[in-house]
C-alpha cells in the first residue's frame, strides 16, 4: 500500500474514527486515501479550527485527537493548537504534508521547516525521511501522544513518501512500566499527614489525565480534607463534596485562597504550581509543607520544594495517602469560610448579570453536558459560577489562554459525544477569532449551543487597564461588533438577543430545549469586572474585591 493508505489504515486499527483537517497540495495523497475509508474526516474552515476541534475531541473523551494540514501555511496554522495541547497535556496527533524530499531545503512552494517550528510546542516531532520508516514512526507517535504525561506529537510526511509503496512492520513499544510509588516517600508523606492540623488538597489537571477521579473522591471522602482546584481540574472534585472550595488563584474564590494561605500541609495532586495559581510564589502557602503527587518528575520542585514526592500514576499514588482524618476544628473553619465568602447573585441592576446567568445555565443543563470556554472574563465567570461533575465536562484553554479555543473545541466535543449537550461560552472578542467554524456546525448539523456574553469590550484587558493602567483604554473598544444573532442566522442557526435580567430564565430554557444549534447573545454591562482578583506581585490572600473598590 502507499504511505497515505498506510496512515489511514493505522489510524483505523488504533481505534481512531474521526479526524479534523483542511486539505492542500502537499497532503493531497492522504486526502485521496481518506476517500471511502472507515475514518471519517470533518472539514473545518481553518486549520486552527481543526487543531482545536481535535483538542476538544481529546479532552472530552480522553482519546487521541487527530488533525491534518498541508505544508507551509496549513502547518503554521496548527501551531497554536499544538502549543495549547502541550501546555494542557492533551493527547494530540498532528499530521502535516510536506514538499517532496528532493525539494526540501530549496525554498519550494509552501515549504516551511515544520519540524523545527514545532519542537518547542510538542512532546515529540518527526519528519519522515524514508518510506520504510513511516510505519514505525506513525505507531510510535500514537503511542507517545497517549503514554505517560500526554501531549501533542507531530508527524511531517513529504508528498513523495505519501505516494510511495511502503512496507509495514509492527512496532512494539518498549517496556515502559510507569514509575512505582517509593515506600520511603510514602513514609515521609504519612509522617507529614499525621502532624498536619490544617491540610488542603490542591487538585490539578493530572487527575483527568490519569482518569483518577474515583481515587481522588475516595481519598477526600475518607480523609475529609478540604479541596481546591485549578482551572483545568474543575469537575474532578464532585460539586456536592462538603469541603470543596472551588478554584484557587488569581480569580479563585476567597475561601479557597484563604484556606491555602492558612494551611500547614498542601497535598498537590497532579498540579504544577502555575503562576496564575500561586500569585507571589514566595508567599504562596508559606506556612505549609508540601506533598507532591505527579507522574512527571520534572514538575516536582520546579517552582516550590516538596518535603515528600510520590512519582507515579495518580491511580496508584492517591490511595497510599488515605491514612488519617482531618482535624474537626479546621473543618469548622473551612465551613465558616465557605459561608462567609459564598457567591452572591442578588445583582441590583436591571441588566443581565453574567454570573447569575451562568449559574442558572449550570442548574438547567444536564449534568453530563460539556461547556467549552474561550478566554477572558466569561472564562473566569464560568469557572466561578458553574458546577461540573467531571473534568471532561469543562474544557478551557488553561496554560495557553487561547482566544478562539471555545467554538472549535465544542465542535470536537460534540462529535466525540453526540448524545451529550455541548455549550460554548464565549465573549464578543473571542468568538470572532474562529467565527468561521459556524460553517462547520451548519455543514454537519451539530447541535452546539453558543452563549456570547457581549460587553462590547475586550473585557479582561479593559479591567486591567482600569485597575492598573490609570483607565487608559487602549484598543479594547468593540462597540462595532456585528449583530451576532443575524450573523448566526446566515449559517442557519437560530437564536436571540437579551438585554435585561428578566429575560434570562426564558432565554436559558430556549437554549437548553433547542434540538439543533442555537445562539444566545446576552448584552452585559461594559464596566462589569471579575472579582476577586489577586493583583500582580501580591499574595493570594491580598485579593482585590468588589466591595473594596
Amino acid at each position: 500500500m502507499t504511505g497515505a493508505q498506510l496512515l489511514i489504515d493505522l489510524l483505523a486499527k488504533h481505534g481512531v474514527k474521526e479526524v479534523f483537517g483542511y486539505p492542500g497540495g502537499a497532503i493531497m495523497p492522504i486526502y485521496d486515501a481518506l476517500y471511502g475509508a472507515p475514518v471519517k474526516h470533518y472539514l473545518t474552515r481553518h486549520e486552527q479550527g481543526a487543531g482545536f476541534a481535535a483538542v476538544g475531541y481529546a479532552r472530552s473523551t480522553g482519546k487521541l485527537g487527530v488533525c491534518f494540514a498541508t505544508s507551509g501555511p496549513g502547518a503554521t496554522n496548527l501551531v497554536t493548537a499544538l502549543a495549547d495541547a502541550m501546555l494542557d497535556s492533551v493527547p494530540l496527533l498532528a499530521i502535516t504534508g510536506q514538499v517532496p524530499t528532493a525539494a526540501i531545503g530549496s525554498d519550494a512552494f509552501q515549504e516551511v521547516d515544520v519540524l523545527g517550528m514545532s519542537l518547542s510546542c510538542t512532546k515529540h516531532s518527526y519528519m519522515v525521511e524514508k518510506a520504510e520508516d513511516l510505519a514505525e514512526v506513525l505507531q510510535e507517535a500514537m503511542h507517545l501522544a497517549q503514554s505517560g504525561r500526554p501531549g501533542p506529537v507531530l508527524v511531517d510526511i513529504p508528498k513523495d513518501i505519501q505516494l510511495a509503496q511502503v512496507p509495514f512492520h509492527p512496532w512494539l513499544a518498549l517496556d515502559e512500566s510507569l514509575p512505582k510509588v517509593s515506600a520511603l516517600e510514602v513514609q515521609k508523606a504519612e509522617s507529614l499527614l499525621s502532624q498536619a492540623k490544617r491540610p488542603v488538597a490542591y487538585v490539578g489537571g493530572g487527575v483527568q489525565n490519569a482518569d483518577a477521579q474515583a481515587q481522588l473522591m475516595q481519598f477526600l471522602e475518607k480523609t475529609h480534607m478540604p479541596a481546591v482546584s485549578t482551572l483545568k481540574a474543575l469537575g474532578s472534585v464532585l460539586p456536592d463534596y462538603e469541603y470543596d472550595l472551588g478554584m484557587l488563584g488569581m480569580h479563585g474564590g476567597q475561601a479557597a485562597n484563604i484556606a491555602v494561605q492558612e494551611c500547614d500541609l498542601l497535598v498537590c495532586i497532579g498540579a504544577r504550581f502555575d503562576d496564575r495559581v500561586t500569585g507571589n510564589l514566595a508567599k504562596f502557602a508559606a506556612k505549609a509543607d508540601v506533598i507532591h503527587l505527579d507522574i512527571d518528575p520534572a514538575e516536582v520542585g520546579k517552582r516550590k520544594p516538596a518535603q515528600a514526592s510520590l512519582i507515579a500514576d495518580l491511580k496508584e499514588s492517591i490511595p497510599q495517602l488515605a491514612c488519617f482524618v482531618t482535624d474537626s476544628q479546621w473543618l469548622a473553619t473551612i465551613s465558616d469560610l465557605k459561608k462567609q465568602h459564598a457567591w452572591r447573585y442578588d445583582y441590583p441592576g436591571e441588566r443581565v448579570f453574567a454570573p447569575r446567568l451562568l449559574n442558572q445555565l449550570s442548574q438547567k443543563m444536564p449534568n453530563t453536558g460539556v461547556v467549552c470556554c474561550d478566554v477572558g472574563q466569561h472564562q473566569m465567570w464560568v469557572a466561578q459560577h458553574m458546577k461540573f461533575t467531571h473534568p471532561s465536562n469543562h474544557l478551557s484553554s488553561g496554560g495557553a489562554g487561547t482566544m478562539g479555543f471555545g467554538l472549535p473545541a465544542a465542535i470536537g466535543a460534540q462529535i466525540a459525544r453526540p448524545d451529550d449537550m455541548v455549550i460554548t461560552v464565549s465573549g464578543d472578542g473571542s468568538i470572532m477569532m474562529n467565527i468561521q467554524e459556524l460553517a462547520t456546525i451548519r455543514r454537519n448539523n451539530l447541535p452546539v449551543k453558543i452563549v456570547i456574553l457581549d460587553n462590547q469590550r475586550l473585557g479582561m484587558v479593559r479591567q486591567w487597564q482600569q485597575l492598573f493602567f490609570e483607565e487608559r483604554y487602549s484598543e479594547t473598544n468593540l462597540s462595532d461588533n456585528p449583530d451576532f444573532v443575524a450573523l448566526a442566522a446566515v449559517f442557519g442557526i437560530p437564536g436571540q438577543t437579551i438585554t435585561h435580567a428578566n429575560e434570562v430564565d426564558d432565554a436559558i430554557d430556549a437554549l437548553v430545549s433547542s434540538k439543533g444549534p442555537y445562539i444566545l447573545h446576552a448584552c452585559i454591562d461594559d464596566k462589569e469586572n471579575v472579582w476577586p482578583l489577586v493583583p500582580p506581585g501580591a499574595a493570594n490572600d491580598e485579593m482585590m474585591t468588589e466591595k473594596a473598590q
